[in-house]
């Protein structure tokens, strides 16, 4: 279905046709029109099935079309990190450009200029709010935030939000909303925790089930079985010489992110890493170095595996396994995006073994394993359902524990 299908205003299509926008993505074609009918919406769809531009367009459409307050907030876009609040206000500043919409994007780690611009805004009045939970309920709690006139309520990414324990923020937010208003909520899965939260704010909803539990065929998948002191030097061969130009190399820690990093830099890796140690500044000039291709090799933690728009990614790298099938299937799914092929390689480790055989029984594939190079020396036999030996190549055995203050 093409977006000039859909009824939208022409101020509207042309910042669509300007974004380069066409045809609809799946998610894109059963959800906007329930938007515009005014419904409440609870989708299930996954990051790269095109979900922002789903509620974006609506919303911009019912607010060009319809009467709305200019002196309050009229529609809040609630989001668990300040790299998707960025994200969700670049794409919206891009589709409302021949529009007189108003934006602002409300996020934790700004400086005193910022605060006064956010201030500004949720006390005089914004079209749209793009926030954090805790951002927005700091300000709330100063008791300047116009939201008597608020219409639509979005929560994206719901499940990260609760899982990042946003619950209570969410709702001191909801409580300080109008009653009657148009509610939205995406997930990538549906657990009964989201489906507890969607009974409590939704009206009845229409449902949207576009969420896949299983990475696209496209993407071409290895599993290299290691022992954890041969991860990094592994890494090392698999990333020098090599035809990638746009790699992610995923960890599960904050200090996994720093060590890897260091190495790699020490093997002369043009490489940088991403995790919430960083100050905001230094982040969102990481991922434009990234974004532009100026930097080929990123280390990040999970934040960066959901709700990150960047697209060319060729190769996706697991340090660790993932702690959940879910969180495998976003970080991969970094790679493959739109047409593009993708690679994803992932490195198990023996304590790790049980975590990626639920994994595969998740996708419903069995990954190929690599070869590792034989100068690395012996590797652990893949026996999910047996005790295995956490220790070195050749070593005694040693168990290899979670760091006591892993950070994510």
């Amino acid at each position: 279905m093409r977006f000039s299908e859909f009824g939208f205003d022409d101020r509207l299509l042309e910042g669509i046709e300007a974004s380069g926008y066409d045809t609809a993505t799946p998610v894109q074609e059963q959800v906007i029109p329930l938007i515009l009918e005014g419904k409440d919406v609870i989708a299930s769809a996954q990051t790269g099935t095109g979900k922002t531009a789903a509620f974006l367009l609506p919303l911009i459409n019912r607010m060009l079309t319809s009467a709305h307050d200019p002196h309050t907030i009229n529609a809040l876009i609630i989001v668990p990190t300040r790299e998707l609040a960025i994200q969700i206000e670049q794409h919206l500043e891009g589709l409302s450009y021949y529009t007189n919409i108003s934006s602002i994007a409300i996020y934790g780690g700004g400086d005193g200029n910022a605060f006064v611009q956010e201030k500004k805004a949720v006390s005089t009045g914004a079209d749209i709010v793009v926030c954090t939970p805790g951002k927005m309920m700091a300000h709330i709690r100063m008791g300047y935030v116009k939201l008597s006139g608020l219409k639509y309520l979005v929560l994206d990414e719901a499940d990260r939000m609760l899982d990042m324990g946003f619950y209570d923020d969410i709702m001191f937010i909801i409580n300080h909303l109008p009653a009657r208003r148009q509610n939205l909520l995406f997930s990538a899965t549906m657990p009964s925790k989201i489906r507890e939260l969607a009974k409590r704010i939704l009206t009845q909803p229409a449902e949207v089930n576009i969420s896949i539990s299983k990475p696209p065929e496209k993407i071409k998948q290895t599993a290299y079985h290691v022992f954890e002191a041969q991860k990094v030097p592994l890494v090392v061969q698999l990333l020098s010489g090599s035809n990638f130009s746009r790699i992610v190399v995923f960890c599960s820690s904050k200090l996994s992110v720093k060590q890897l990093t260091r190495e790699l830099r020490r093997k002369k890796l043009k490489v940088d890493e991403i995790h919430s140690d960083l100050e905001q500044d230094k982040r969102e000039e990481v991922l434009m170095q990234f974004k532009s291709g100026r930097l080929p090799i990123l280390v990040a933690t999970d934040i960066l595996s959901r709700g990150i728009d960047i697209d060319n990614i060729d190769l996706v790298i697991n340090f660790d396994v993932p702690h959940d099938g879910e969180d495998y299937v976003h970080r991969i799914g970094r790679t493959a995006r739109a047409e593009a092929d993708g690679t994803a390689f992932t490195l198990v480790s023996p304590k790790d073994q049980r975590k990626w055989w639920q994994i595969e029984k998740l996708i419903e594939r069995t990954v190929p394993h690599g070869v590792v190079p034989p100068e690395l020396g012996a590797t652990p036999a893949y026996s999910p359902r047996q005790p295995q030996q956490h220790g070195r190549p050749g070593g005694k055995r040693k168990y290899y524990g979670k760091p006591r203050n892993p950070g994510k």
